[in-house]
């Protein structure tokens, strides 16, 4: 029996839909001699630091051992991974399934953590049976099966795995040891708030606290602008004025900044007839825009739509796993598999059939026509995002769906369109001893960009006024100023950072760093995070309170500030984060291995926690309140017992200071008294009190009750009635 592990239901049943389903199973569905189950994505999680702390370790109100100093470094010598408390049954499911199997595929997503999740369910269970690599882009039926029928042996993408296993503990050693060990020095200066470091997380809030900082220290500069109207005999244009190369009035950045130069300059220009110095007419070609690699689309739906970074990402694998209408996400490359050309007239079939009314576009499609972006030099792990064979049914899709489909699918049918062909025209003109330039473009060809409606990012927008079609001139033609204006401009700062622009420049980090040989290694490599993980790290960070978004902008709160200034380099640094992924990208590739990578991820805990656990830090926006009985500790908020709510405590509790507070909105107030009506002498044993309790409920709110202080030799207990005991429900 051939047992198929698919990462989640939906590709399952594209498996079997491909296999020829003959009946379920609970957990799994047959098909004929094989099987098919699947897993919720990561069945499996790293423990928690508390199984590797000692017994002995405190325990805080809530029950899990307390944070101290004295146990950091966190440093399992060996990794437990525990099943998720909600795939325990799903897990067991798998685990009967593969004592029948004679063969096992591993069907995860086509991508490290797609290989980890699978080979950690058979690790768990210790198989020893062969196993297979089931790896497709798409789940339409083409595709699952091409995946069928090229099964491969599942050793040959063990470096996926082994990588996504490093990354996994290299993060939790930082997360766990880290986050403690500078929280723990915060509250020794009077800080409250948890301080989360992460491996990616922490210099992505850099890069937006040194953005928000260049933006709030800018100073504009005032600047001038000269632009000129000239009569040719074939047209009127405008030109800009261009500086001499020893023009005076001008600052470090070529900007004229006196303004009696510019005065001058306008008053000896205007009226005065000129002559073209330079003409010249050269075609150009823009070639076709590529396939989306998930930034890419992540930035443009970020500026059309608004849309944040996970909302596109949701969206994006909707259309590829529910819909079926789109390829894998989670792709970092924007070229495309030569092999896949030849699909073109089957795609372009279904795009007719799912898009009627891009009919007339597909119909002028020419599949012969293979641009640059067909290239297998180019291709990572996986290509660009495509539409897919699968003719599904485009009404199902919400309005995010289909404004996201649609950017892809036009992207697609652009491939199949002429280059766009046009002539760029430079003309120069002399007036008075100043020059004035200008650049316009004539298509000649309208090619791929006929696809677009209209002009957007996917087309390059050119620079405003070079799309205009020139008066035709020659060398030596006169050309009169009619005017020269004046144009007063201040300088801008830098825009803000949105969740598209940011998940770019965490791709593009290189560009972000200054010393040469640091910038050339990132270049070399993919920047910080990975295609699959940059849209939640940015998530965690607002969740976490270090990034907030103003309207499309996402800006560093004080809090996220607070916590980049008491860092050292090394950990908010993006060069070590990407060094990291360049080691991650070796053990993937067999280059390197899982051994040494967490040999230098342990002695680099070691020595930050070393320096961490030594002394105590004021973290701006983290400051807990002062107890106002002891005056010497500060209050913390824990979570209630038995119950939904939090309460504050002293931190001096165990030095005797017993202040407590009721919560209110996240901040301590003052406990609401409780008066003579509220207590109640229970009504079984006569002297014990009886109290209101809350037993918790998933997903619900929590059932009150009540119940005799005397317990547990007095075990009377009676249900809520409007906030009171009901003493009658025991007598009925």
């Amino acid at each position: 029996m051939r047992l198929f592990i698919a990462e989640k239901p939906s590709v399952a049943k594209a498996i079997a839909g491909e296999l020829g389903q003959t009946g379920r199973g609970d957990g799994f569905i047959e098909c004929n001699s094989d099987v098919v189950t699947w897993c919720f994505g990561h069945m499996l999680e790293q423990a928690e630091p508390d199984v590797y702390l000692p017994e002995d370790v405190p325990r805080n109100q809530s029950g899990k051992k307390i944070w101290r100093a004295e146990d950091l470094p966190i440093i399992p010598d060996t990794w437990i991974t525990e099943p998720k408390s909600d795939a325990k049954q799903q897990l067991a499911a798998i685990g009967r399934l593969l004592k029948k199997a004679t063969l096992i595929v591993n069907a995860g997503d086509p991508d490290r953590e797609g290989q980890l999740l699978v080979d950690a369910v058979l690790e768990y269970f210790r198989n020893t049976k062969p196993v297979k690599r089931f790896w497709v882009s798409a789940q339409d039926s083409v595709s699952v099966q091409r995946g069928l029928a090229a099964l491969k042996d599942n050793e040959g993408y063990a470096g996926c795995g082994a990588a996504a296993l490093a990354r996994g503990r290299a993060d939790w050693l930082i997360g766990m040891n880290l986050s403690r060990a500078y929280t723990l020095r915060s509250q020794r200066g009077g800080g409250q708030a948890v301080l989360s470091i992460g491996r990616v997380q922490t210099p992505t809030l850099a890069l937006v606290v040194a953005r928000d900082r260049e933006i709030e220290g800018f100073k504009p500069v005032d600047y001038f602008n000269i632009a000129g109207t000239f009569q040719h005999a074939n047209g009127i244009f405008t030109a800009k004025w261009m500086p001499k190369e020893d023009q005076a009035g001008m600052d470090s950045e070529s900007r004229l900044i006196d303004k009696q130069v510019a005065e001058g300059i306008v008053q000896a220009a205007t009226g005065q007839t000129g002559h073209v110095i330079e003409h010249t007419d050269t075609p150009k070609k823009d070639q076709h825009p590529r396939a989306f690699a998930l930034s890419d689309i992540t930035l443009l739906a970020s500026k059309k739509f608004g849309s944040s970074a996970e909302e596109v990402l949701k969206v994006c694998q909707s259309l590829y796993e529910t819909h079926k209408l789109t390829s894998y996400p989670r792709t970092d490359c924007d070229y495309l598999p030569e092999s896949q050309h030849e699909d073109a007239p089957q795609v372009l079939a279904a795009l007719k059939k799912v898009n009627p009314d891009l009919a007339r576009i597909i119909d002028a499609c020419d599949p012969t026509i293979k641009s640059k972006s067909w290239n297998d030099a180019k291709i990572t792990a996986h290509h660009g995002i495509i539409p897919t064979m699968h003719a599904g049914d485009a009404s199902a899709l919400s309005v995010s769906e289909r404004n996201v489909y649609n950017l892809i699918v036009r992207a697609y049918l652009a491939q199949f369109f002429p280059v766009h062909e046009y002539m760029s025209t430079r003309i120069i003109v002399e007036v008075a001893g100043e020059a004035f330039g200008v650049t316009g473009k004539s298509v000649t060809r309208k090619g791929w960009r006929a696809v677009y409606n209209e002009q957007s990012e996917e087309e390059g927008a050119e620079e405003e006024g070079e799309n205009r079609a020139l008066p035709a001139v020659k060398k030596g033609d006169s050309a009169a100023c009619q005017k020269a204006t004046l144009e007063p401009t201040k300088s801008t700062p830098p825009a803000r950072l949105t969740e598209g622009t940011l998940g770019k420049a965490m791709e593009s980090i290189h560009k972000f760093v200054t010393d040469p040989e640091h910038k050339k290694i990132l270049k070399e490599g993919d920047g910080i995070g990975t295609s699959a993980t940059r849209a939640s790290i940015i998530t965690e960070l607002k969740n976490k309170k270090f990034l907030e978004t103003k309207g499309k902008a996402i800006v560093s709160t004080q809090l996220g500030r607070g916590l980049i200034d008491v860092l050292p380099e090394v950990i908010r640094s993006p060069v070590l984060t990407a060094l990291y992924e360049r080691m991650l990208k070796k053990i993937e590739q067999g280059e390197g291995s899982l051994a040494d990578f967490m040999a230098k991820q342990e002695q680099f805990i070691r020595d930050q926690v070393a320096k961490a656990n030594d002394g105590s830090i004021t973290v701006a926006g983290s400051a807990a309140p002062a107890c106002p009985k002891c005056k010497a500790g500060f209050l913390r908020r824990f979570p209630r017992k038995n119950s939904n709510g939090f309460f504050w405590s002293c931190t001096r509790y165990q030095e005797g200071c017993d202040a407590s507070f009721d919560d209110k909105a996240g901040k301590p107030v003052p406990k609401v008294p409780v008066t003579v009506s509220q207590i109640h002498k229970c009504g079984a044993c006569g002297c014990g009190l009886i109290r209101r309790q809350g037993t918790k409920r998933p997903g619900k709110p929590a059932l009150p009750w009540w119940s005799c202080s005397g317990y547990p030799e007095c075990k009377q207990s009676y249900p809520d009635l409007k906030g009171k005991p009901d003493f009658n429900f025991s007598r009925r």
